[in-house]
């Protein structure tokens, strides 16, 4: 059964984060000076307030996964390995976007596998890589998908099984990255590391080829429905209207860690 989502406008979130941080003060001349505690610019929303999982849930779920392998460590989300190398406990944070850049960092344990989707939607009783494109988040160094698909296009910051990230810059596995992926009216520019490495544009000719060179393409029987819902159904409403949709952090079954996630709407 499909979770309530958590809509909440960027004022209303602007005013969350005003209550929590506080605004200006009045100098000694009685005019309004910025403090150290301003909240963000309205158009910036931290998505992680690095206590909790508040404004997340679980992929097609009303509240966190069960399994309770998603925990907060030292400010940074973690999802805890289950040493299968697959999970299902992917997660979405429960409000949609359209036009955004998501900047976050991560680290990847040794071996470690998980990704970032955007615009995902949810499907009862579907998984949710087939709903939408994927960043790919590696061990490059010591995970087989590095060097399994085309010209690299499985390693970490790619467009997972259809556009390599280039030049791929990935720190090794213990180390800190920084990570990026902005939408804006169908171009998508993916970046890692401060560096733009993929660029590809939504619902055109070229996305479509890309989807049907990929594990995804109409012809894979594993998933009949993907081919659809990556081309004319992602991010779109059933009368083909632009809304977005969720951000979610994917469990592989490795040990993964975000921190710093915040969202730019771009509307």
């Amino acid at each position: 059964m499909k979770g309530t989502s958590i809509v909440l406008t960027t004022a209303a979130i602007a005013l969350m984060l005003t209550s929590c941080f506080g605004g200006n003060k009045k100098n000694a001349e009685g005019t309004e000076e910025a403090t150290a505690s301003t909240a963000p610019a309205a158009n910036v929303v931290e998505i992680f307030n690095g206590k909790d999982f508040t404004g997340w849930r679980g992929y097609n779920l009303p509240g966190m996964p069960e399994s309770g392998r998603w925990t907060v460590e030292d400010g940074a989300m973690k999802i805890n390995g289950n040493g299968k190398g697959e999970g299902d406990d992917n997660i979405i944070f429960a409000t949609p976007f359209r036009n955004f850049k998501f900047t976050f960092e991560y680290k990847v344990g040794r071996g470690s596998n998980s990704g970032v989707f955007f615009y995902a939607k949810e499907i009862p009783g579907g998984p949710i890589y087939i709903t939408a494109p994927e960043y790919q988040i590696l061990d490059n160094e010591n995970h087989p998908d590095a060097r399994l698909g085309v010209d690299g296009n499985r390693a970490s910051a790619s467009l997972y099984d259809m556009m390599p990230a280039k030049p791929q810059n990935a720190k090794p596995f213990g180390e800190w990255n920084t990570g990026g992926i902005m939408v804006f009216k169908g171009t998508v520019i993916h970046y890692q590391n401060e560096v733009p490495v993929v660029e590809y544009h939504l619902w055109t000719p070229e996305w479509t080829a890309l989807i049907e060179n990929s594990k995804f393409s109409s012809t894979n029987p594993n998933w009949p429905d993907a081919f659809k819902l990556l081309t004319s159904g992602l991010g779109t409403d059933d009368a083909g209207n632009v809304v977005g949709g969720y951000i979610a952090l994917q469990d592989h079954g490795d040990d993964v860690w975000f921190r710093n996630l915040k969202v730019e709407i771009l509307d």
